[in-house]
């Protein structure tokens, strides 16, 4: 077992591990640690834990300290200077008519590079704008071209939930994301409904999805027949899967009546398979199936 905190810094999404050594650190400390950028300041996500070896990449670096009064305002007068690189470099792309669109300027804090982030549609050319930016900024330059996922992970916002964007606030890395997991939760196949504010299928759909899986699995579909505890036979009108609730259509006498039922108060076969049919029209189904196939899953911004 190894002594580890997680670390995370204000660009890149992932959580990366340290050892704390002797120093004491808690959650929501800043603290100096070394990279594969250099140094760096970043911001304690947990209590000091201990964890498997073989659970850290190895060899494990130590943190070199904890910030001081001079390694905060050293932070404070780097997020004041990317402000002025943005601007510049801003200036730059409009003066080389390149088609990108600038996100972010960040300063390593050790000034040794300055990093800026932007989308494009396809490949650009930037030789001669790293040349003209090292020319102001007399250090390292690295332009790196990132997704619209990161774009909305560094810039934030609020979801269509109310609350702030789980990549901004909590979200390590980006996973996978399908529309199969919209039908498993019996979601509108609207993309404006199940699109997030990078414009692509919401991050949140991956929450839920192994307990609707097993909730599913234990349900018919809609269209299969079934046998009721008391005898009656019918088909199934609509399920509610978070209740384990199945309305059936079933023959009493010369009607027909809806009538509910909890899941285990019926004997079904499945006609259709597990998953579930949802309504979408092509043109929808087209657009989601775009959705998910655009901008990979894997984060653009994570490089510590």
């Amino acid at each position: 077992m190894i002594k580890v905190i997680g670390v995370r810094f204000r660009t890149a999404g992932k959580i990366y591990y340290f050892d704390p050594g002797k120093l004491e650190v808690k959650r929501n400390d800043h603290v100096i640690v070394e990279t594969a950028r250099g140094i760096e300041y970043g911001t304690v996500v947990g209590e000091p834990r201990e964890v498997e070896d073989d659970k850290v990449v190895q060899p494990l670096k130590a943190v070199l300290r904890v910030a001081t009064q001079k390694d905060d305002e050293q932070e404070a007068a780097n997020k004041k200077k990317e402000k002025e690189a943005y601007q510049i470099c801003l200036e730059k792309i409009r003066k080389h008519n390149l088609q990108m669109k600038l996100i972010d300027a960040e300063y390593t804090f050790d000034n040794n590079k300055v990093l800026f982030y932007f989308t494009a549609d396809g490949r650009i050319d930037f030789r001669e704008l790293v040349k003209d930016l090292a020319s102001v900024f007399k250090t390292r330059i690295e332009l790196r071209q990132i997704g619209v996922r990161d774009e909305t992970k560094i810039l934030g916002g609020i979801g269509i939930c109310g609350r702030p964007l789980c990549c901004h606030t909590h979200l390590s890395e980006f996973a996978p994301v399908s529309i199969k997991m919209a039908k498993e939760q019996n979601l509108s196949l609207n993309p404006t409904k199940i699109s997030g504010v990078c414009g692509r299928l919401m991050c949140c759909l991956k929450n839920e999805e192994e307990t609707y899986e097993e909730l599913n699995r234990k349900l018919p579909n809609v269209g299969d027949f079934v046998t009721t505890e008391d005898g009656l036979k019918g088909e199934v009108h609509s399920v509610n899967v978070l209740r384990q609730l199945v309305k059936v259509v079933v023959d009493v006498g010369d009607e027909k009546e809806i009538q509910e039922y909890k899941v285990e108060q019926i004997r079904f076969k499945r006609r259709h398979g597990k998953n579930r049919k949802v309504e979408a029209n092509e043109a929808e189904l087209k657009e989601l199936e775009k959705l998910e196939k655009q901008d990979g899953n894997k984060s653009a911004i994570d490089d510590n």
